[in-house]
């Protein structure tokens, strides 16, 4: 029982790391690009991935930013809440995997028309429409993989096949990052502000969800006790 109650608070002091640090970076990054006006940081990050660009690596970002596409993200998408409704049969999981969905796309284009930053002038192949920050395919696929992450974290029985696949996805959500800014879609603070809405807004979601399944599982025994007694037993008749 202590070590369950030791694992729990360890993981609350992490997630709540995470969480300050994420509103930490965002709050340094917004200060820094759109009331200092200071883009060093990005271009001195354009310059270094400069020197990596070639064909074999180029055709490689290529195929990694698709994951972060809604090409890609809404079939896998739809593909989970099969998943939810057909095969695992948990119409909760398939409601709380929804409203991560919808609300974290409608923050993101929220928080893109808000700051309203232009794309960079250089793309590395072609242009894309669309404004720069934060980026989309940092912000919605660490929502996506995230999910996918914690659901593993609190599934998977073998602690082997459980780290792997949370690394090998956290690697994805890493790459498709560095893909935007490796094309020059994204500038890397777009990237880093990405993945710092996504993971404040899963944890702030994750937790609201959370407080909703504790309300439900007090109100739950109430109304089956009332439906099997025909009355009120949690009151007590005063004489």
């Amino acid at each position: 029982m202590s070590g369950a109650v030791a694992l729990l608070s360890a993981e609350l002091i992490l997630v709540l790391l995470v969480f300050f640090i994420s509103l930490a970076l965002l709050i340094i990054l917004i200060r820094q690009i759109f009331y200092h006006k200071q883009d060093a940081f990005d271009d001195r990050v354009f310059v270094f991935l400069s020197h990596y660009v070639n064909h074999t690596n180029t055709v490689l970002m290529q195929g990694v930013t698709f994951l972060g596409s809604h090409f890609f993200l809404i079939p896998a998408w739809l593909l989970l809440f099969a998943f939810y409704i057909v095969i695992k049969k948990d119409k909760w999981n398939f409601i709380k995997a929804a409203i991560i969905a919808v609300s974290n796309l409608l923050l993101m284009f929220g928080l893109k028309f808000l700051f309203n930053r232009p794309r960079p002038l250089i793309p590395l192949l072609k242009e894309v429409p669309g404004l720069s920050f934060p980026s989309g395919h940092a912000f919605m696929s660490l929502t996506f993989f995230g999910l996918i992450m914690y659901s593993i974290y609190h599934s998977a029985a073998s602690k082997w096949l459980k780290w792997t696949a949370i690394a090998v996805l956290g690697m994805v959500i890493f790459m498709i990052g560095l893909s935007r800014v490796y094309l020059r879609l994204h500038y890397a603070s777009d990237v880093i502000a990405g993945y710092c809405f996504g993971m404040v807004s899963l944890i702030l979601i994750f937790w609201l969800l959370r407080q909703v399944e504790k309300y439900n599982a007090k109100k739950i025994p109430y109304h089956l006790n009332v439906t099997k007694t025909g009355k009120d037993s949690s009151l007590t008749k005063v004489n």
